[in-house]
């Protein structure tokens, strides 16, 4: 089977209608592969970041963040991959987060390979490409009993005094993946002494329904000035993994919009049968956005990111899928 075969189908019944066809970079592997999305408009394009694995199958070490652009959210080309900046990234870095503050990019990342050690660094750009890195990093990681101190999957959105941080953990045990949330002053640095961890007793999110396995991963933040909205992954890769989405007015306390997934894994034959995961939101007007998230058909032997469009209606997302009733 080819990577080509192994796409599937975009547009079976039951599969979200996609701005695009699926995208993976070749780079690595020899065939698609790209996870983690998340996307900015800045300077006039799409700026799309992204997971790029190791480059053999067997090395574990080696992910790296790349920057793929676009003109149209159709078409994407890679046009960077960021060095390691530190000890602390030199075995990898995955899972960006991005978002324009005053006219900068701020890139937030997990290292990669650290296991219980992994945690979220920050770099800033003028020009989405070449980045700087904040001096104190690694700048977050959680405390608590009920956390094993690893941070990793950062997604941020700017509320109008702070910068708030959705990020992904373990139990002390590093069986059950768990979500928290976490918040700086939109003035401040973003270094270690800035953030306050707002899941301070738990976490915002854990596993508890059973498409959701032993796992909730992956935040996808909005915020309309009222309230915000959350997609997630539910369920580690391919088990399969599968999107859903919760509420909160202050950031620390979550309500599931829906006990089913938002995006569900594909039918038989279809681009994301073996899973819809990660996501990653891009605002579109006050009501509306893309919804990015990666997906296979293959058990993750190859890995494309494709994207929805989503409407609201409040908080409440809506995504159009084939076969829905006119």
């Amino acid at each position: 089977m080819t990577a080509d075969d192994a796409l599937g189908s975009i547009d079976l019944p039951g599969t979200p209608r996609l701005v695009g066809a699926p995208w993976g970079d070749t780079s690595r592997r020899g065939r698609p592969y790209a996870k983690d999305p998340s996307v900015i408009r800045f300077g006039g394009r799409y700026l799309l970041y992204c997971s790029l694995p190791s480059g053999s199958d067997d090395v574990a070490e080696g992910w790296s963040v790349a920057v793929a652009e676009s003109d149209d959210l159709v078409s994407w080309r890679t046009v960077a991959v960021l060095p390691p900046f530190g000890d602390h990234d030199a075995t990898g870095a995955a899972a960006p987060g991005a978002v324009v503050l005053d006219g900068r990019v701020h890139l937030f990342f997990q290292t990669y390979g650290r296991g219980r050690e992994d945690a979220i660094c920050h770099a800033v750009s003028d020009d989405g490409i070449a980045f700087t890195p904040n001096p104190a990093n690694p700048v977050f990681a959680p405390s608590g009993d009920w956390t094993c101190g690893r941070a990793i999957d950062a997604d941020l959105v700017a509320t109008d005094e702070h910068l708030v941080l959705a990020w992904v953990t373990r139990d002390p045990e590093m069986r059950i993946q768990m979500l928290g949330t976490a918040r700086a002053p939109l003035d401040s640095a973003f270094g270690r002494a800035d953030w306050e961890q707002l899941s301070v007793d738990g976490p915002a999110l854990a596993p508890e329904l059973p498409w959701e396995q032993e796992c909730i991963e992956a935040p996808a933040l909005r915020w309309d000035g009222t309230t915000f909205t959350m997609f997630y992954a539910g369920a580690y890769n391919n088990c399969p993994q599968q999107i859903g989405w919760a509420t909160s007015t202050d950031a620390r306390t979550w309500t599931r919009g829906a006990d089913e997934p938002l995006i569900p894994a594909g039918p038989v034959g279809a681009w994301n049968h073996s899973e819809s995961g990660h996501p990653g939101f891009l605002a579109d007007g006050p009501d509306a956005g893309v919804l990015f998230f990666q997906a296979n058909a293959d058990d993750g032997h190859t890995w494309r990111i494709g994207a929805t469009r989503v409407s609201f209606d409040g908080a409440t997302p809506r995504v159009e899928f084939h076969g829905d009733a006119a």
